[in-house]
């Protein structure tokens, strides 16, 4: 992973010059929770501006990035961390609690969030990626490793989900995937087991033959609108999350 990062970096600096300003993995990577092809490496490019000459100068390791399986980098101008952490709250949350500069300045300290965005946006995000998961999971109802692939490929997004929905109720940041469920547990009284299953399954700790998807789906959709019931709650509440 390490190696595959300083190629980025490099190929970045010789293709954008003194126009790139930083470098910054985010995510599970910069926590040592990453999980090969379950896992992406996720990049913030701070740039001085972002305009059609940088998209072009970018392009190539755009491109190369993502044919290693990557989400393309996050191209953003210094301008725009400083103002736009209102509309991106739980990335930029996630950035500067975990980022890891690559290169150049660290830009952390640019980021202001104010909290009801960050509610905002969490809950946002849960109810956004359970309507996606119902729309693809409604497509492969019948095909048994299709839907539980679709399952195993979920579960980190939710896990992220569910560790920022314990941030907002004041609880302490978790690390692992398996410690963030044990928390949601705790906090939101919800039945680790689906998650812990699909994180066995990701972990070769469980066989697919063994587990039964549509059973596990409906599980796993029943916790997840629990946690989104929570966060809701501090929403109409009008609870502070500071």
């Amino acid at each position: 992973m390490q190696k595959l990062l300083d190629e980025l970096t490099e190929r970045l600096k010789k293709q954008l010059g003194d126009r790139l300003v930083s470098v910054v993995l985010y995510g599970s990577a910069a926590e040592g929770d990453y999980q090969g092809p379950f896992s992406d490496l996720n990049i913030l490019c701070v740039l001085r501006q972002v305009g059609v000459s940088e998209l072009f100068s970018a392009e190539p390791v755009v491109r190369w990035w993502r044919e290693k399986d990557n989400p393309s980098p996050l191209l953003l101008s210094e301008e725009e961390i400083r103002n736009s952490s209102d509309c991106f709250p739980v990335e930029f949350h996630d950035i500067q609690e975990q980022g890891r500069v690559l290169y150049g300045a660290d830009p952390r300290p640019l980021i202001q969030i104010q909290d009801h965005f960050y509610r905002a946006e969490v809950e946002h995000e849960l109810r956004a990626k359970l309507l996606r998961l119902r729309q693809k999971a409604a497509g492969v109802m019948h095909d048994r490793p299709l839907l539980l692939r679709l399952l195993a490929d979920s579960v980190t997004t939710f896990c992220v989900l569910i560790r920022h929905s314990l941030a907002l109720h004041g609880e302490a940041r978790r690390r692992h995937k398996r410690e963030i469920i044990e928390g949601a547990k705790d906090r939101f009284g919800i039945d680790p087991a689906p998650f812990l299953t699909l994180l066995d399954l990701r972990d070769s700790k469980a066989k697919a033959r063994d587990i039964d998807p549509v059973v596990l789906l409906e599980n796993y959709m029943k916790e997840i609108q629990a946690v989104v019931a929570s966060v809701d709650a501090l929403g109409r509440e009008g609870v502070s999350t500071t």
